[in-house]
């Protein structure tokens, strides 16, 4: 499967000295790059950076945590390999929206996705017919592994290309040795035949449910993408356009999120406000509210006991903002009768 996006960023050089005499399109010349020019690509990565997360969010990627740095060390390391990051954490496939939400917030032109867990794939583009040697063997299919990396090498002569391999742990240990290759010498061998990548323009994602062959983890910049949100953001009324009125429920429902060791995103706060003012009417409620809008959150938690007291100041101080006591009958709220 192969999914684009635009525009163009530019590549990224390495820190060679600039040639004294013009060397043309050939090898030696992609692997160096002016001062000024190289400065410039770095400042155009610094812009994109200001905005990443943000990005991140509008491409189904939604974290509290920052991978500005992670990044910048990537995409800013030297070209002698093709330059990979390695995506663990405890999250399983949401490192897979995390690789492809980055892929796409970075503009790379060609965006370039394997499955290895895949076992029935895309067939390749181009379908050649069958040939055959003079005792009559029949040539063999290209693997959608060459197929695709052959194209992210193809790619990658002239634009900047991101190819990830997900569920790396299916592959056979061969693969994985075929891979380092890949990022060491630059290359791709098919039946001998070589296919040159542009150290400057692509870059590999490897994710991975298991430990893998320890000189391609080796060879590969790591990041952790946690199941939840690592760090804890103190939400205030006005990023939400409310009154200091509202700061009483938001310290109430603070102290709940640290009971219940929640580190809820600015999307996911923002919809339970929206639960809160429009739908929220007994403790039980609240309870649904955050069951259904948190990612990740502890159910057995959550429903427990441990935190029934941060969860009914939560509904008092929610009643004292709106200004209204629901009646509750049978165990259920309804609206006070007029």
């Amino acid at each position: 499967m192969r999914l684009t996006a635009s525009p163009k960023l530019p590549p990224i050089g390495d820190r060679q000295a600039p040639a004294t005499e013009p060397l043309g399109d050939t090898p030696a010349y992609r692997q160096q790059m002016l001062p000024r020019q190289q400065l410039r690509c770095y400042a155009a990565i610094i812009m994109k950076m200001n905005s990443l997360r943000e990005k991140m969010a509008s491409n189904g990627f939604e974290s509290n945590d920052d991978y500005e740095f992670q990044t910048r060390c990537l995409l800013t390391a030297p070209t002698d390999k093709i330059r990979t990051l390695c995506i663990e954490g405890d999250c399983e496939r949401r490192k897979t929206a995390f690789a492809t939400a980055l892929a796409h917030s970075l503009d790379f032109t060609r965006i370039l996705y394997h499955d290895f867990s895949d076992r029935t794939p895309p067939q390749p583009e181009l379908v050649l017919p069958d040939t055959q040697d003079d005792y009559g063997r029949k040539e063999p299919a290209i693997e959608p592994l060459d197929d695709i990396a052959s194209q992210a090498c193809a790619f990658s002569e002239a634009e900047p290309t991101i190819l990830i391999m997900d569920q790396l742990q299916m592959a056979d240990f061969r693969e994985h040795i075929r891979i380092h290759r890949l990022i060491r010498d630059r290359q791709w061998l098919i039946r001998d035949a070589p296919y040159y990548a542009n150290a400057h323009n692509l870059v590999l994602f490897l994710i991975s449910e298991e430990t893998f062959y320890h000189s391609l983890r080796r060879a590969s910049f790591r990041v952790w993408v946690s199941r939840v949100s690592q760090r804890r953001i103190d939400f205030r009324p006005a990023e939400f356009g409310l009154e200091d009125s509202a700061i009483p429920l938001f310290d109430a429902l603070s102290d709940l999120f640290r009971a219940l060791e929640a580190t809820p995103t600015r999307g996911e706060f923002a919809y339970l406000l929206h639960d809160l003012t429009e739908q929220v009417q007994t403790e039980m409620h609240l309870r649904h509210a955050l069951f259904g809008r948190f990612e990740g959150i502890d159910r057995e938690r959550l429903y427990g006991d441990t935190a029934n007291p941060q969860l009914d100041r939560v509904i008092d101080r929610l009643r004292d903002y709106l200004g209204s006591e629901p009646i509750i009958i049978g165990g259920d709220a309804t609206e006070p009768p007029t």
